[in-house]
């Protein structure tokens, strides 16, 4: 007999035979990744063993295998996409997030009790941990307007509260079918809508795979009246749901949602999350007599039932892990659907730059600003511009100004290294004090971030300092001797760079640096430290070793700044990046310029900060402002966006590609010619 007891599956459970039937197609790829790591393996040809089963896959698709229709229940595993799928939702371009594999009946058949129906009617769901993850979670997706289905725009206009909301499905779907439903249920239901809301306006929600015109709805246009309409704009529902007073499905997921938008739905069909308590039911399945709260609803259907999928780390993984993933995959569809036309984008920056823009619509290129105006007037695709190249040839237009993130590489952007994160900027740019930026809103709006944003900050503030990276992650960790006393790191930076430019006044150069430190510090042991593409020959700001020697104790080169921050007791700084990390690691930080993160009550100022800064945010919500919100994050492994956490990972373990052997030649010409910078920066 074959070996079926096999226990290397990921929550190590035995493992056994999958058959998707003669001839049918076990699914995409990802399916087939999510089903070994969940304890089966696809099983080729006829099964031969009674632990053998049969997949049904998609129960609206025609892959059912015809042997399933005669065997027992217990034989069968039925497979769907889990409840969060990502922004394309053909199972291909963006695969699934998870799946639901349950034993003994589909989720959404009421005829009999599902594996999750077992869950959520005998599982004692009274973990107070489980419980209160289930509530952030469920926080979490409504802030983030994060669904089954995510091609919508929360920036999208609603209409005018006080309205009732009639959640359309599309004609022949398997959770249709099975609640006994058909387009006179549907009318039915509007009926009830209109009767038990007098007065109110009836907004109908089409599903989006009937807005794509892929499957037809119950409703259209000719149900439209002075009352009722059809919400054809692709909303968030999570936005739409907020306005109404009343929600009313047959079993749409969205009705599941409307219960943590603070709704009781009404309810005309029999879906997985009716008759808990939470919903008014106008056919009640006899046997669901639990009372169930939000959470335990949330918990069991969200948390413990599916199998959710790490892209990743190619692993299983828990809830809060999609939601991270599906936060950065939609934020790219929401900020990049209109398009973007991108101008004065040298040509190694426009392969990174499509990789983190282009995902949903094709990034174009223009050198001409005039070109790029007419584009972008003609397609309504934002402009952007390298910030540093920024003319007054756009006037009053709406820019993005690109620029480095603050976890950018292993290895220096003059060096041609491509960037793992980028900011786009609508407002003026970071390092630019003169003006508002997006990154001082988002640190303004910080003090009312909710606590699991906060955590979740604090743990990334853990993981970058037990990890020791920084925006570069080059040098060695290994560091000098270094004389005993109070140690002052004074980082040194790149004197015609931007930030100096337009955040320094009276201190503008690294030696003025150095000699104000010393004048203000006369016992101190100072050690500076030249920034990186200074060391490397390409860009201004050297300092020679006698002049540096007359205030500075030892200057330190080739070292790892993580490392050299974790020895010292303060760094005095101008606008450099270091003062930021010093911060995470619980250094004093003094500032001569204009930092971003200068003037909010965590450094001690030399210098007038701008008086826009006013909030006084927590060191968590500064990070979560300059390292969650701010930057967008690109993951050249798995070839997605993601979330900041995954970048540290694999900074940390290295486990990055390398550069393309074209970039790797162009950055040692780059060396050799560096008097000529200008042509590539």
């Amino acid at each position: 007999m074959p070996d079926q007891q096999k226990t290397d599956a990921a929550d190590g459970t035995s493992r056994r035979r999958l058959f998707f039937g003669k001839g049918a197609v076990p699914g995409p790829k990802r399916v087939r990744r999510i089903l070994q790591l969940a304890g089966y393996d696809i099983g080729q040809g006829e099964p031969d063993d009674e632990n053998d089963l049969f997949a049904v896959w998609r129960q609206n698709s025609a892959a059912t295998p015809p042997q399933a229709a005669d065997e027992t229940p217990r034989t069968l595993l039925h497979v769907e996409d889990a409840f969060l799928r990502p922004v394309l939702t053909d199972g291909i371009s963006e695969p699934p997030m998870g799946l639901l594999l349950d034993t003994t009946n589909p989720h959404f058949n009421p005829a009999r009790p599902s594996d999750l129906e077992n869950l959520l009617a005998t599982h004692p769901l009274d973990d107070t941990a489980l419980l209160n993850r289930a509530r952030t979670a469920a926080e979490r997706l409504k802030a983030a307007h994060i669904s089954n289905y995510n091609a919508h725009d929360p920036a999208l206009p609603l209409p005018a509260p006080g309205y009732v909301l009639v959640l359309d499905q599309p004609k022949g779907d398997a959770a249709v079918i099975a609640s006994k439903g058909n387009t006179a249920l549907f009318h039915e239901m509007l009926v009830f809508a209109q009767e038990e809301h007098p007065g109110a306006r009836v907004i109908i929600k089409p599903h989006p795979e009937t807005l794509a015109g892929r499957r037809p709805g119950h409703f259209s246009a000719s149900d439209a009246s002075t009352r009722v309409s059809l919400m054809t704009e692709p909303v968030s529902p999570w936005a739409l749901m907020e306005g109404a007073i009343g929600v009313y499905t047959v079993s749409s997921q969205l009705g599941f949602e409307a219960i943590f938008a603070g709704h009781k739905p009404r309810i005309f069909g029999q879906p997985f999350y009716a008759g808990w308590g939470l919903t008014q039911d106008e056919h009640p399945v006899d046997r669901r007599q639990r009372k169930l709260s939000r959470a335990q609803l949330f918990a069991a259907a969200m948390i413990l039932y599916p199998k959710w999928y790490d892209p990743y780390r190619d692993k299983l993984c828990e809830l809060e892990q999609v939601i991270d993933t599906l936060e950065a995959m939609t934020r790219c569809y929401r900020e990049d659907s209109r398009g973007h036309i991108a101008t004065h984008m040298h040509l190694w920056k426009r392969a990174p730059l499509q990789a983190f823009y282009g995902r949903y619509k094709k990034l174009r290129f223009t050198n001409k600003p005039a070109k790029a105006i007419a584009m972008a007037s003609k397609s309504g695709a934002d402009i952007m511009v390298w910030a540093g190249r920024e003319t007054g040839q756009f006037g009053d237009l709406p820019l993005k100004r690109i620029e480095d993130g603050f976890l950018r590489s292993r290895g220096l952007g003059a060096d041609l290294n491509a960037p793992l994160s980028l900011v786009a900027d609508d407002l003026g740019i970071y390092y630019d004090p003169s003006r508002p930026s997006r990154l001082e809103t988002l640190i303004a709006d910080s003090v009312n971030l909710p606590e699991h944003a906060l955590e979740r900050a604090k743990a990334l503030i853990e993981s970058l300092t037990r990890d020791g990276l920084s925006k570069y992650n080059i040098g060695s960790t290994t560091l000098p001797d270094l004389p005993k006393g109070r140690r002052i790191l004074v980082p040194g930076q790149v004197e015609d760079d931007a930030s100096i430019l337009k955040g320094c006044a009276d201190i503008r150069s690294n030696l003025d640096l150095l000699a104000r430190t010393r004048a203000e510090n006369p016992d101190a042991v100072i050690l500076f430290k030249p920034h990186p593409d200074v060391e490397a020959g390409l860009r201004a700001g050297a300092i020679s070793p006698d002049e540096a020697g007359k205030y500075a104790d030892i200057v330190i080169t080739g070292t790892d700044p993580a490392a050299l921050i974790s020895v010292v007791d303060e760094v005095w700084t101008m606008t450099s990046l270091l003062g930021f990390e010093a911060l995470l690691r619980g250094r004093k930080v003094t500032c001569l310029g204009q930092p971003f993160y200068a003037g909010w009550g965590l450094t001690h100022d030399l210098t007038a900060q701008p008086d826009r800064r006013q909030a006084r945010p927590a060191l968590a919500g500064l990070v979560h402002a300059t390292l969650i919100d701010y930057p967008r994050y690109y993951d050249p492994v798995a070839d997605l966006p993601a979330p900041a956490e995954v970048i540290a990972e694999r900074l940390h373990n290295s486990t990055l590609p390398r550069e393309r052997i074209s970039m790797r030649i162009l950055a040692k010409l780059q060396g050799m010619f560096a008097s000529y910078a200008y042509l590539w920066r």
